[in-house]
């Protein structure tokens, strides 16, 4: 994902008690101003995810295999994509050193 931490691909999201298998695409960055990590990303059009959030902004977790955090979904793009958004630790492994960085990075 370029220059940007994140994850693309399979996650469960606990919305209203409910588990979802949904897609996500997530990505997130340092933000000097307030000292903490934003985490942000869209989940694939499904229909649980819209029943249950339609005409909310509910909190909900995600789960991917690099770890759970709590996030807010705000309202649906026009293909039907919620985004979803939190701060702090991201449920997506973060370098924290240079060494953690790809190859050719």
């Amino acid at each position: 994902m370029d220059d940007e931490d994140g994850y693309r691909g399979e996650a469960t999201l606990t919305l209203d008690g409910a588990e979802l298998t949904v897609t996500v695409t997530l990505r997130g960055n340092f933000e000097p101003v307030d000292g903490r990590y934003h985490w942000y990303g869209r989940i694939q059009p499904h229909a649980e995810v819209t029943e249950k959030a339609a005409g909310r902004k509910p909190t909900a977790s995600v789960r991917t295999p690099f770890g759970t955090a709590e996030g807010v979904l705000s309202d649906p793009d026009t293909w039907g994509r919620y985004r979803i958004s939190g701060t702090s630790r991201p449920p997506f492994e973060v370098p924290v050193s240079l060494a953690d960085l790809p190859a050719g990075s």
